[in-house]
């Protein structure tokens, strides 16, 4: 009886079209687990690593981390050394048979930016160009499909619906950024997370630290900072969610001038969390965040 009527319930669910199973995946930062869910919709259970706020630059994978990944069903990160400190850990588990995926991957080295002073290493935040982050998604599609091949026709269905929507997101942040006037299109942020973001948008990108947080800043950068700030005669500088303020906010203070308020750029907000009416829980709602508080910053209407 109890087989008769768990048969019934699997072929219910299957004519209702719901998965008798879902996909176990786990992903590091909020953007990519946006990502794979938006891709993988109801057939993926997402668990994410790293929550709001949390640098990737410097997290450090627990013992319930690593049993978490053995466990899943598929991985997926960011790549390009964001996660430096679980890099290690994907390549044993990789060679223990479990699927781990790097978003950036399908993104085209020729797009990649590699800073001076970054050691021929490439930029890992990509995420910040809508555009790329649209290349992203076929690493998605591809990395579900292979851990779920009976899903791969809904994947490629999500994930060609992802990416139109993030070239129509690409196409809207252009439109703000052309708001500034090309003179003031100045972007002072805490670290160098914005070089795609500036590129992509015609902004200008000046950072207290490198590309990786974990390097330190100096007196003499913070001095240094403050003159071009001067001479510049910049409105408005910018903090993260995810970096200490603290260097930012003396810049600003020995410079006399404003922080234009509060930007997401390795972390996304909490889930449903609402600012100016954009729910920066999701990628679509910080980025769209991110240019308007940039618009208002720059253009003198803007203050936190």
């Amino acid at each position: 009886m109890k087989q008769y009527l768990f048969i019934l319930v699997v072929s219910f669910l299957a004519a209702a079209g719901v998965p008798a199973a879902e996909l176990k995946v786990v992903a590091t930062t909020g953007m990519v687990a946006d990502l794979v869910r938006q891709t993988g919709g109801e057939r993926v259970e997402v668990r994410q690593l790293m929550g709001p706020g949390v640098d990737p630059h410097l997290y450090k994978p627990t013992a319930a981390d690593a049993s978490r990944l053995a466990k899943a069903d598929a991985i997926f990160y960011n790549g390009l050394n964001l996660e430096g400190r679980l890099g290690d850990l994907f390549t044993r588990l990789a060679r223990q048979g479990v699927k781990v995926y790097a978003v950036s991957e399908s993104v085209p080295e020729s797009r990649l930016i590699s800073p001076e002073d970054s050691e021929g290493f490439h930029d890992p935040h990509i995420w910040l160009d809508a555009s790329l982050w649209a290349d992203a998604v076929s690493a998605v599609v591809a990395g579900l499909s292979e851990a779920d091949p009976d899903g791969a026709s809904i994947y490629r269905a999500n994930g060609e619906k992802m990416a139109a929507g993030l070239r129509s997101l690409d196409a809207w942040c252009r439109e703000q950024a052309a708001k500034v006037p090309e003179k003031q299109r100045i972007l002072v942020t805490s670290h160098d997370a914005f070089n795609y973001f500036g590129r992509a948008y015609g902004f200008r990108v000046i950072a207290l630290q490198g590309i990786s947080t974990v390097s330190e800043t100096s007196l003499s950068d913070m001095a240094g900072l403050v003159d071009f700030l001067r001479e510049q005669k910049v409105p408005a500088i910018f903090v993260e969610t995810s970096v200490n303020p603290a260097g930012l906010q003396r810049v600003a203070q020995d410079a006399g001038v404003r922080i234009g308020g509060e930007l997401f750029s390795d972390a996304l907000g909490e889930p449903g969390q609402m600012e100016d009416g954009y729910d920066v829980g999701t990628y679509d709602g910080m980025m769209r965040y991110n240019l308007a508080t940039i618009v208002a910053g720059l253009s003198g209407s803007g203050e936190y």
